[in-house]
């Protein structure tokens, strides 16, 4: 189901999935798509079968995968993008998006789990609306504009990110069931809805005039996605602020639902989300990260959290960069070469 292709999607950024058998889809040699081996004399027709019988995708996927030319390339960017927003947002944190020990935090339902399940989506809807609006994949274009033919709307660099057809696609491929009534299972589906969610509240409508020196006589309009780390910013801020549930019986439907203590028992907004257990400290090596020893930090904000009491070294560490860069006639600048001593703080193991 989707969650377990999304599951299986996060093993993309370099690790094989668990063995479990609730999930299935995308492969463990899914990782294999980062580095890509190439032939360049390779024909493009040839070249896109062929990565996609290089993914480990279900017979549907790979069928989808062989009709939709720059779909694996759009999948290979999207576990990119995945990974270095990742890195990124939680740069300060004791657990940093580390590839070590991620197999092992994927079978958990700790805050991390969900912020992957969620960061993964977002990125691959996110990609895939942007492939459309680029011309990358040929079965789908601009967003539906009723007033412009799609054609126009490249000449003139106004083609709309589809996101539209982004997230039915995107469901069609990872195959949408009916929810199970495992609780890992329903949580994992919230975060990776909330993934996608938030790539949606990002779509924006942009317009551009036409008209003689600049007036606006004749205005076209588009619809465009937020940068991906306006995405990633408020995916942090909802791992930051996530929600721990339990899952109750509704009485009324008879189903499973998912519940947060301590929200006085109201069901969890569907743009939060959701964990299921605590998360370790991340300080120590352990199946879930390297720990925190021999990270860099900043004294006066993140040392004390990085490095959890064990506190921190002290190097001096030389760097040159240009500077007093003049301009020169005609036409190019001419740099020195400075050289600064900088403190870096690192945690002790």
């Amino acid at each position: 189901g989707l969650n377990g292709s999304l599951y299986a999607f996060h093993t993309l950024i370099g690790t094989a999935p668990a063995t479990d058998t609730q999930y299935n889809g995308l492969g463990s040699s899914w990782h294999l798509c980062i580095q890509w081996p190439w032939s360049g004399d390779t024909p493009a027709g040839r070249a896109h079968l062929k990565q996609c019988e290089q993914l480990k995708l279900t017979r549907k996927q790979k069928r989808l995968c062989r009709r939709e030319p720059g779909l694996a390339e759009t999948l290979r960017d999207s576990v990119r993008l995945s990974l270095m927003e990742c890195h990124y947002q939680l740069r300060s944190e004791r657990w940093n998006c580390s590839l070590d020990g991620r197999r092992s935090l994927l079978k958990r339902g700790f805050k991390e789990t969900a912020f992957l399940f969620a960061m993964s989506s977002a990125a691959l809807t996110h990609s895939l609306a942007k492939a459309c609006s680029s011309g990358r994949m040929e079965r789908c274009t601009c967003d539906d504009s009723s007033d412009l033919e799609h054609r126009e709307a490249w000449q003139w660099g106004v083609c709309g990110d589809n996101l539209k057809y982004s997230t039915k696609f995107l469901k069609n491929f990872l195959g949408q069931r009916k929810i199970s009534k495992d609780l890992r299972a329903r949580a994992d589906m919230h975060n990776t809805e909330a993934g996608i969610r938030a790539v949606k509240s990002g779509l924006k409508t942009t317009c551009k005039c036409h008209g003689v020196s600049g007036s606006c006589t004749v205005r076209t309009c588009w619809k465009q996605l937020s940068p991906f780390h306006e995405t990633g910013r408020m995916l942090k801020f909802k791992y930051e602020s996530a929600v721990k549930v339990v899952s109750v019986t509704n009485s009324a439907t008879g189903e499973a639902e998912l519940v947060g203590p301590r929200r006085s028992g109201q069901l969890p907004r569907p743009t939060d989300l959701v964990y299921l257990e605590d998360s370790p400290s991340f300080c120590r090596p352990s199946r879930y990260s390297p720990g925190t020893g021999g990270r860099v930090c900043a004294k006066e904000t993140t040392c004390d959290s990085l490095c959890c009491g064990r506190g921190y070294n002290t190097a001096l560490r030389t760097t040159a960069f240009s500077c007093h860069c003049q301009v020169q006639w005609c036409c190019h600048v001419e740099c020195q070469t400075c050289i600064q001593e900088e403190e870096v703080y690192t945690c002790k193991h």
